[in-house]
């Protein structure tokens, strides 16, 4: 007779089961409803399939399809339903790795021949998916040894590599050690289709929710240059056809709202061939939206008790060598160009080792503590052209960058303001949505003692909890110098991007022995805060660009009202009217009755998303008036007494109304 187990549920809930219960007969003793929905389980936190018995005490989790979790399981069970797609459809074809990932899956794909998927293809596979969903064939789990799973691979080379890596002493992707797991869809004919695989899967393929593959693109095998160029079908899949229509509508949404094409539209920056990837201009009018936010944020800082300061774009090697850069981020540093005899100088990645030397320039008091130092300071990435991205990934960039010097017993207070702050200007820009990201240790990749890192997380936890927002955990994507906090914010249509970063760092201090007299009249270490707020000036312009569909709040646009003299004869008032904008701060735009009709003038002014469209003709000459026509009010106003106007907006700027 089986020996009872104890099972419990994430609510609690402790339930005696026999030994060798499975997550399945779980959900089934709880209800009928869960257990139609089940698709996976997690067991004390690894996943499994919903028939693994269970043979000892344990937490569980029945992972249900309207859920983080169930998304991931249906994206990765989908992968594997387009690569049995593919090789069906197309023989010979060799299949690579098929993870889930945001929103969707990917599989990659070598064809006979050299082919290429097109998109009648995308079409035929997604019809062969749905037959194989139809036919309800089950993912059955099975666990061999590495010579078995050789044979079973015998002809499929980028899985062969796959398993040949494993190591036997730990777990990776394909299985714990020396056993290697696959799974089988068998066939009403008696073949199947064979994957790689750590699981866990859905039980049977009619169990997907609703999909879509995407696009076509290539990918170098396991991210290496040097590797086999393949081709990656991506996916999307969801839980059911509602889910993924409100998806594919965002999707929509996304692309009307890319800043790359309402760049362009709206004449707010470029990126010329003869400058290089990477490396955008901006042109009048994004110079002027950008000039707005970066003096916002001047002025903000300065009321929060910072102080300004200047640092070059280049430096001598050793700084780097000294701060750390070149050890752990040579890769995302531009080549050394060679000076002065052979030494070698770097274009500068970072911001904080030119900051610590200016603290360093001078033996510093506890009462000076702690010390604010702010620099809008431009550093330069090499990034890859594959992942070079419009503004939201560059080589060149400018940091909102700030260092906080202080004592130890400063450092959670410090970051508690530097959060609120953070927050609160944030949402001065228009994004109110968050929640909190906690990034700890990188394994293999940090400097520093245990204790100090546990130390500076726990610091950081305890601001994070108290900040009244959720905190995420981030397992090991801290910086090499110390853990991190980063605000993720939602925009208007759901999507959440990383914005500030605040970084409590023991190291830097070390590395460079900065030191400050304390009360006691001795030498002691301070504490560094690294706390960027927009992360860089020209990704925080792209997400807002995004944000506001290119419809940037009156505050913020470069030009917040466009005056129209309906014919040459208003002409005379309609500069008046722009004049005493002007004289008021505000930026108005005159375009005159010789360059189009009025109507077109309209039409242009609206493309370009003008929070205000002044009309003015006969009545509002002799009145002092002016015709208001508000963006997104269908509703014109006319014979607007025009000091009401400049009221109007101006308590639009003074608050950042959203108009």
């Amino acid at each position: 007779m089986a020996a009872d187990i104890t099972i419990t549920l994430p609510n609690g809930d402790a339930r005696v089961y026999p030994s060798g219960t499975t997550p399945a007969d779980v959900a089934a003793s709880i209800g009928a409803g869960l257990a139609r929905a089940a698709l996976a389980a997690k067991v004390d936190g690894d996943w499994v399939d919903l028939d693994r018995p269970i043979d000892h005490d344990a937490n569980l989790a029945i992972v249900t399809p309207d859920t983080p979790d169930g998304r991931e399981v249906l994206r990765h069970s989908t992968a594997h339903v387009m690569a049995q797609a593919v090789t069906d459809l197309f023989p010979g074809a060799e299949y690579a790795i098929g993870p889930a990932i945001e929103d969707g899956f990917y599989y990659d794909f070598a064809l006979p021949g050299g082919r290429h998927f097109t998109d009648a293809d995308l079409e035929r596979i997604e019809a062969r998916m749905r037959e194989i969903v139809k036919a309800d064939e089950p993912f059955v789990r099975e666990e061999v040894d590495r010579g078995t799973a050789l044979a079973v691979f015998d002809d499929q080379p980028f899985k062969r590599e796959i398993i040949e890596r494993v190591d036997p002493e730990d777990a990776g992707e394909v299985g714990e050690g020396t056993t290697i797991s696959l799974y089988r869809n068998p066939h009403a004919d008696g073949s199947s289709f064979v994957d790689l695989c750590r699981g866990p899967h859905v039980p049977s393929t009619k169990r997907l929710g609703a999909f879509k593959l995407t696009k076509v693109a290539g990918a170098y095998w396991r991210g290496d240059e040097k590797r086999p160029v393949l081709q990656r079908i991506y996916g999307t899949a969801w839980e059911s056809k509602a889910a993924l229509d409100d998806y594919l509508h965002r999707l929509e949404e996304a692309e009307k709202r890319d800043h790359r094409k309402l760049g362009a539209e709206l004449d707010l920056f470029s990126f010329p061939d003869e400058i290089g990837s990477g490396l955008a201009v901006f042109h009048p009018k994004g110079g002027t939206v950008r000039r707005i936010m970066e003096d916002y944020s001047r002025a903000r800082h300065e009321a929060a008790g910072y102080e300004f300061v200047n640092s070059p774009h280049i430096s001598k090697a050793n700084l780097f060598e000294t701060s750390g850069h070149l050890e752990w981020f040579a890769d995302g540093m531009f080549p050394p160009m060679e000076l002065d005899g052979g030494t070698d100088y770097y274009l500068k990645p970072m911001n904080c080792p030119f900051h610590i030397l200016i603290y360093r320039s001078r033996l510093r008091s506890y009462r000076e503590l702690p010390l604010r130092l702010f620099e809008f300071g431009t550093v330069y990435r090499y990034e890859k052209s594959g992942v070079v991205h419009g503004l939201t990934r560059v080589r060149g960039m400018t940091q909102d960058d700030a260092h906080i010097f202080c004592t130890r017993e400063q450092a959670v207070s410090e970051v508690t303001a530097a959060l609120e702050f953070v927050l609160g200007l944030l949402r001065d820009y228009g994004l109110d949505d968050f929640y909190l990201e906690l990034s700890t240790k990188p394994p293999g990749k940090a400097v520093g003692t245990d204790s100090e890192w546990e130390e500076a997380t726990a610091a950081l936890r305890t601001v994070g909890e108290g900040a009244g927002l959720e905190l995420v955990l981030d397992e090991g994507g801290g910086a090499f110098y110390g853990p991190k906090i980063s605000v993720q914010a939602r925009d208007a249509i759901g999507r959440t991007w990383q914005m500030s970063t605040i970084q409590l760092d023991f190291q830097e201090p070390q590395r460079f022995g900065l030191e400050y007299i304390g009360a006691d009249n001795e030498r002691h270490q301070p504490v560094m805060i690294h706390r960027a707020l927009f992360g860089s000036v020209e990704r925080f312009f792209a997400i807002l660009v995004e944000h506001y569909a290119g419809a940037f709040p009156p505050w913020l646009a470069p030009v917040q009202a466009t005056i129209l003299p309906v014919a040459d004869r208003h002409d005379a008032y309609a500069r008046e009217v722009a004049d005493g904008l002007r004289a008021s701060g505000f930026r108005p735009e005159l375009i005159g009755a010789h360059a189009d009709t009025l109507g077109a003038r309209i039409r242009r002014a609206k493309l370009e998303k003008v929070p205000y469209v002044l009309v003015v003709g006969d009545d509002d000459v002799a009145s002092r008036t002016v015709g208001v026509n508000a963006r997104g009010s269908d509703d014109p106003e006319r014979g607007v007494p025009l000091d009401v106007f400049v009221t109007r907006l101006r308590d639009a700027v003074d608050t950042r109304t959203i108009a």
